[in-house]
């Protein structure tokens, strides 16, 4: 079978021998999950599911940062910026992520400050710039993300910079992919992990997922061949009844990670509960400021307290983040939501499942 979009392989030879080897390996049929959000788009763009054998099942998990962000957490960032006086700083998909009654974008059309930043320490520098206002940078992310934020902490204290806030909405991957598995809901025969996450963390907590449940995994570059060989690996290993950890991407990660971002981000912040879209609250499986930087913690300063959060009752993004509706299964898929008109955030994000279904799933 030829590739789908043959102009996304650099190396398109390379391509069609993993292709081959996965067809000539595959025996058994195998559901394999990719937890971030870039291989998604990437497996869709260049039709990756279109070439390998039809007993592998590929299917999407929690790995888009803005879709997992529960809406309680929209609805904080929402009252925030209805405040006088406040300026809200967010990278771009978060301002069209739908709350219970309005959004970002919302927000701002009717005249609130909600500025769109690349990174915090643009935040800091409007911070710097307005010192009448007090600007709230929406922290949110996986591991990839938290130390750079971390940083960016460190850098306000040392600077003694008394009008910036974080509103942190931070998200831990290992302790959701054990809750994730602990619902019983899938047959999984293996994870596809993000490369980036683990150039932070590393490996340690995925083989925990592999002891522990018997499920092997590989962390996975982000170009269509590097996906491919990650599928070969998964492959093998379940012909052969194995369940271990293995890098494909070797460029990038390594078991132990990086340490100096893990030492900033334990510095700034520590583990606490928080509430992931479709899998509800999981211990540990989120970060808060401690306590020598509690000064820069939006909740802290600012009254947070909102109603109860209300999701659009037709919205399917909770099942879609948890691998169980695939975005056609979900009533509204195409029909109400779409990027221009978007009722849950796996349609709003670039990094979103049902984002990538409809852009590239016919």
């Amino acid at each position: 079978m030829p590739l789908k979009h043959l102009s996304e392989y650099r190396d398109k030879e390379l391509a069609r021998k993993l292709i081959d080897a996965i067809r000539s390996v595959s025996r058994k049929p195998a559901r394999f999950m990719e937890v971030c959000g870039t291989h998604t788009v990437s497996i869709f763009r260049s039709g990756i599911r279109q070439v390998i054998p039809n007993q592998l099942q590929l299917i999407s998990g929690p790995g888009c940062p803005v879709c997992v962000t529960a809406t309680e957490d929209i609805d904080k960032a929402i009252k925030l910026a209805q405040m006088p006086g406040v300026m809200i700083t967010t990278f771009g998909d978060l301002i069209r992520v739908p709350g219970s009654r309005t959004s970002l974008q919302q927000e701002r059309a009717g005249g609130a400050e909600v500025r769109i930043v690349y990174s915090t320490f643009d935040a800091l520098k409007l911070a710097r710039e307005h010192p009448e206002k007090k600007v709230v940078f929406l922290a949110i992310g996986f591991e990839t993300t938290a130390p750079t934020i971390a940083a960016a902490v460190l850098e306000a204290a040392r600077t003694d910079l008394t009008n910036f806030y974080i509103l942190t909405a931070h998200k831990l991957l290992p302790p959701a992919l054990a809750a994730l598995l602990g619902l019983g809901e899938l047959d999984l025969q293996g994870f596809i992990y993000p490369g980036h996450v683990t150039t932070i963390i590393g490996t340690a907590a995925y083989e925990e997922v592999a002891r522990s449940y018997g499920i092997p995994g590989v962390v996975c570059g982000f170009e269509p061949v590097d996906i491919l060989e990650t599928i070969l690996l998964l492959v093998e290993q379940v012909e052969k009844n194995e369940a271990r950890v293995e890098i494909q991407y070797k460029r990038g990660a390594t078991a132990e990670g990086n340490v100096k971002a893990r030492e900033i981000l334990n510095q700034v912040f520590e583990p606490c509960s928080a509430v992931w879209r479709g899998l509800g609250p999981i211990p540990e499986s989120g970060l808060t400021l401690r306590r020598d930087f509690r000064r820069f913690a939006a909740e802290d300063v600012f009254d947070l307290q909102v109603p109860p959060a209300q999701d659009h009752p037709g919205c399917g993004c909770g099942e879609v983040l948890r691998g169980i509706k695939a975005p056609p299964d979900c009533a509204l898929f195409r029909k109400v939501c779409t990027p221009d008109r978007p009722i849950g955030p796996c349609m709003v994000s670039t990094e979103g499942t049902c984002a990538a279904y409809f852009r590239y799933h016919s």
